[in-house]
C-alpha cells in the first residue's frame, strides 16, 4: 500500500466514512492513477478533466457513476492532498437528469412478494416495502430492533450511518411474529450462512431476480428496497383491500 492510499484511508476514518465508501473511493482514484500510469499527486486539473471527459464519451457512464469518480477526486485533492487550486471549479459536478421512478401498483408488489418462495426473503422485502426501509437496512435488523409496544422498528447506521425509527404497522408486526416461531432468529433478526453474520443484500437481491419469469421481470429498481427506500411507504397491511399478506409457510 503507497503512502498515499494510506493517508487517505486514514483520512476517511477520521471523517467516519463508511467502509462501502472508503473501498469505492480509493478503487476510483486507483483507476484514475492506472490510466495515466503516474501517483495522483504528479496529476491535476488537465488529467482530471481528461479522464472525465474518457469516462463520459468512450465508457459511456451514467452522470451518477461520473458523479461518484467526482466525489472521490474532490476528497482526494481537497482533504488527502490540500491543492491550492479550487476544487470546485476544477471538478464540478456534472447534472444528472431527473427521471421520475418507476412504482409498483400494490397488486404488482402483493404478487411480487407471493412470487418469492423463501421465507426469510420474502419477510426482508415486506420490510422494505412496509415500512420504506432499504434492502441494505433490512437484512441488518435485530430482534430488538422491533418494539411492538411503540409500534416503530429502529434502524440503526443507515444511509448515511444514521439512526432512525420507522413505522411498524399491526399488519408487519403479525407477519414477523409468524417468521419469529419459524426462524426463531437470535443475534440477527435474518442469519446468514456464515456465523454470528447476517444475510446479504446481495442474496436479497438474487431472490429478487429469480422471483418473477424472465419475461415479466423487471429492473431492479423497481423492486421495493432494492435500490433506495421502498415504493410503498404507506405501511403494509393499513388496508386489507390495498396489498393482500403474502403466504408465510
Amino acid at each position: 500500500m503507497t503512502p498515499l492510499r494510506l493517508r487517505m484511508i486514514e483520512d476517511m476514518r477520521i471523517r467516519n466514512l463508511s467502509q462501502r465508501t472508503q473501498t469505492t473511493y480509493v478503487e476510483q482514484v486507483a483507476r484514475f492513477a492506472r490510466h495515466f500510469g503516474k501517483s495522483p499527486e504528479l496529476l491535476g486539473p488537465a488529467e482530471i478533466r481528461s479522464w472525465r471527459l474518457h469516462l463520459a464519451e468512450n465508457k459511456r457512464l451514467a452522470a451518477s457513476s461520473i458523479s461518484v469518480t467526482v466525489a472521490a477526486l474532490r476528497f482526494l485533492y481537497t482533504v488527502t492532498l490540500r491543492q491550492p487550486w479550487v476544487v470546485e471549479d476544477e471538478i464540478p459536478t456534472g447534472r444528472r437528469p431527473q427521471k421520475l421512478p418507476n412504482v409498483l401498483s400494490p397488486e404488482e408488489v402483493a404478487a411480487f412478494l407471493d412470487a418469492v418462495e423463501n421465507q426469510q426473503y420474502r419477510v426482508i422485502l415486506t420490510i422494505c416495502y412496509a415500512a420504506g426501509l432499504r434492502v441494505s437496512e433490512a437484512v441488518r435488523l435485530k430482534p430488538a430492533a422491533i418494539d411492538s409496544r411503540r409500534m416503530v422498528i429502529r434502524v440503526e447506521a443507515g444511509k448515511g450511518r444514521k439512526d432512525r425509527y420507522v413505522m411498524l404497522s399491526p399488519r408487519l408486526l403479525g407477519i414477523l411474529r409468524d417468521y419469529w416461531e419459524t426462524a426463531h432468529p437470535r443475534e440477527w433478526l435474518f442469519p446468514g450462512e456464515r456465523p454470528g453474520e447476517p444475510i446479504t443484500r446481495f442474496s436479497v437481491e438474487r431472490a429478487c431476480r429469480q422471483a418473477l419469469p424472465r419475461p415479466a421481470r423487471r429492473p431492479m429498481d423497481q423492486v421495493p428496497g432494492a435500490r433506495g427506500r421502498g415504493q410503498g411507504t404507506e405501511t403494509l397491511g393499513a388496508d386489507d383491500s390495498a396489498v393482500r399478506r403474502p403466504p408465510l409457510h
